[in-house]
């Protein structure tokens, strides 16, 4: 049998949220809720290095101008189901996230209580992340999240050698 694409990522994203998800609860049913979130935060320590350097190899990215971070993210973020902008200067990138599948999940299993911390947990370290592999060259800030009560999402990634 054959799958068209949209049919297999969805499959796939759909297998990686349920996945995230799940591990957490196990976790937090095993452990309580402060060492799942130890644990998460340790894995999301190395999942968004997989991710930038997956999506450098895949989009033969080399180069760490505002471009090259924005093309790698978007890709990231397209991947995981968000509805997002993205604007890059020589400055930096600003991506503004209308729709995260990840509050969508917790929306769904009655966790929204979690959101806020999820996303101060998770999100920064995210974008620390990513900034270290785009050669260190970035500080990440998030001045809006959706799951602390915002309408939208904003992260930005700020140039360090173009600070004020």
């Amino acid at each position: 049998m054959q799958f068209d694409d949209a049919t297999l990522v969805e499959m796939l994203r759909r297998s990686y949220l349920a996945c995230d998800g799940l591990w957490f609860v196990k976790v937090e049913q095993a452990c309580g809720l402060a060492e799942a979130f130890d644990l998460d935060y340790e894995v999301w320590e190395v999942i968004p290095k997989i991710q930038a350097r997956k999506a450098r190899e895949l989009l033969r990215v080399n180069d760490n101008a505002p471009d090259d971070l924005a093309h790698c993210f978007s890709l990231k973020l397209t991947a995981d189901g968000h509805t997002f902008d993205l604007d890059t200067d020589p400055g930096g990138v600003r991506v503004t996230i209308h729709n995260c599948p990840w509050l969508a999940l917790l929306e769904n299993s009655e966790r929204r209580h979690l959101a806020a911390r999820v996303a101060q947990t998770i999100c920064p370290t995210e974008g620390r992340v990513w900034c270290a592999e785009f050669g260190a060259e970035y500080t990440f800030d998030m001045p809006q999240m959706a799951c602390s009560g915002a309408a939208h999402c904003e992260m930005r990634f700020s140039r360090k050698d173009m600070a004020p």
